[in-house]
């Protein structure tokens, strides 16, 4: 498609905000902020080990911080002064973050995990991202203008303004839903704008792709291990077809890979820890996906209920999550809600026996 004939990120805001004519455009600047930290990000990931760009960054010519506590630091910066936030949460603090006095306070809440796939990722050159959702703020918040609270972060999934990822790959991308679907953008380097170049995402409802990390099997419940051991057993087994496993350590690539040819992820809770009920954030990385996955014709869940219907109890809480392709997705939460040893073969005498050949 010409150039001409693509939209910006900021037209394609636009024509979404046309569907509220109340709306005072706040929103449209807040997601332009959260945009312009997602650019900013994508040059320090790209420099790399050559650095240029995290010292111009950090204000600091002569001393490196690291990316993470970099990326961090733009999304807080690029969003303080607008006016658009009331307050925001940021996966690498425990506490909120206050405007500061000298900025106005807007009537949104920003989550954000600066940069998903963290320092192991980037030391191998491997795709990472940002995550963001953003919530309304509680009236009473906008109303008497003081500083957030904890409290104020804890809602529902489905409480979601909007949600997005950027992917920093061989092209940088933002995927963003305004409860409307979801689009894609690629980030034209040669312009610096976000350029719609994916308009309507859908999740391919079935799929041949799982992805989780097999190490941890060992701890997996019941449910889980019974759907991995039915991908593995391939056209021979309960399936009748081949599944490919896929494991990246980036969930912002793992989600990427799903929405645009389908698949599964799961991150389940396991049995290391029975006062731990999952591995993942849930406001800052879970509920963003999760958002985007339901918004593409996907579904997120724990396993055992639907993810955006939880109701978060801190602001670092932790989850198990399965998202992905619908059907799959289904099977899993069907598996977990069956009995105990339900369709399962013997586990002295099945093709994964204690007697298996």
């Amino acid at each position: 498609m010409p150039l001409s004939q693509r939209a910006t990120l900021t037209r394609y805001l636009i024509e979404q905000r046309r569907r509220f004519p109340d709306a005072s455009g706040d929103f449209n600047a807040l997601i332009l902020d959260v945009a312009l930290a997602c650019k900013a990000i994508a040059r320090a990931v790209a420099f790399g080990e050559l650095g240029y760009a995290t010292s111009q960054l950090s204000g600091e010519l002569e001393t490196r911080k690291p990316l993470n506590v970099i990326s961090n630091q733009v999304f807080t910066h690029m969003n303080d002064w607008g006016g658009h936030c009331a307050g925001m949460a940021s996966e690498d603090a425990s506490e909120p973050h206050q405007i500061p006095a000298q900025h106005p306070r807007g009537r949104y809440l920003l989550v954000f995990d600066p940069l998903d796939g963290g320092s192991s990722n980037i030391e191998v050159n491997v795709s990472v991202g940002s995550v963001f959702s953003v919530l309304r703020a509680p009236p009473e918040v906008i109303e008497s203008g003081r500083d957030v609270m904890a409290a104020d972060f804890l809602q529902p999934g489905a409480a979601q303004v909007a949600a997005g990822y950027a992917l920093y790959g061989p092209t940088t991308m933002l995927v963003l839903s305004v409860g409307n679907g979801v689009a894609g953008f690629t980030l034209d380097p040669n312009l610096g704008e976000f350029m719609l170049t994916h308009p309507d995402i859908q999740v391919p409802p079935e799929t041949e792709e799982f992805a989780i990390n097999a190490s941890n099997s060992r701890f997996w419940e019941a449910p889980v291990k019974r759907y991995v051991d039915e991908c593995q057993a391939g056209k021979t087994g309960a399936r009748g077809k081949d599944f490919t496993m896929r494991w990246i350590a980036s969930m912002v690539a793992e989600a990427h890979r799903i929405l645009m040819r389908g698949g599964v992820f799961l991150y389940p809770r396991d049995t290391r820890d029975p006062m731990k009920v999952g591995p993942l954030r849930l406001l800052h990385e879970a509920n963003p996906i999760g958002f985007i996955m339901e918004q593409a014709g996907g579904r997120a869940s724990t396993g055992r209920q639907p993810l955006l219907g939880v109701v978060p109890t801190s602001m670092q809480q932790r989850i198990g999550l399965v998202f992905g392709s619908r059907s799959e997705v289904e099977r899993i939460e069907r598996y977990h809600r069956e009995p105990a040893g339900a369709e399962l073969e013997s586990p002295l005498f099945g093709k994964r026996s204690l007697f298996r050949a």
